[in-house]
């Protein structure tokens, strides 16, 4: 399995968790691992490590995007565009792995593209690229 897929679980758990604040993470993942069954124990664990990053950085990740994002309020923008990046600012600012910001906003652009809406993928890019 591929970092993709645990990333995938990590999105749809915290979107998951985003709707809905009385969902804890841990119950939220399992839920969600159960669907991606196929994930190693490496990289559910891997997973579940970028779910929790993204959440304890949460209030900076979300005035980054607030800042990269002009006219549009982090609470209006659709839940899973949240969901992805946060995820995607996190690995771009706040992981201990570095990784390169053309391959972090090239997976966040793939998964909008499967999760996201016809501009999903436009709009994550742009701010991203703000962020950057």
């Amino acid at each position: 399995m591929s970092r993709r897929e645990a990333r995938e679980a990590a999105i749809q758990t915290l979107f998951e968790t985003d709707l809905n604040s009385e969902l804890d993470l841990e119950t939220a993942f399992l839920t969600v691992a159960e669907e991606h069954e196929k994930l190693s124990k490496k990289y559910k664990e891997y997973s579940l490590s970028l779910i929790e990053g993204a959440k304890s950085h949460l209030s900076e990740i979300d005035e980054l995007i607030a800042k990269s994002s002009s006219g549009w309020k982090i609470e209006r923008m659709a839940a899973m565009d949240r969901a992805i990046l946060r995820l995607a600012v996190y690995e771009l600012k706040f992981s201990e792995e570095t990784l390169s910001p053309g391959i972090v906003i090239n997976e966040a652009v793939e998964l909008a593209k499967v999760f996201g809406t016809d501009e999903s993928a436009r709009f994550i890019n742009g701010v991203l690229s703000g962020i950057i």
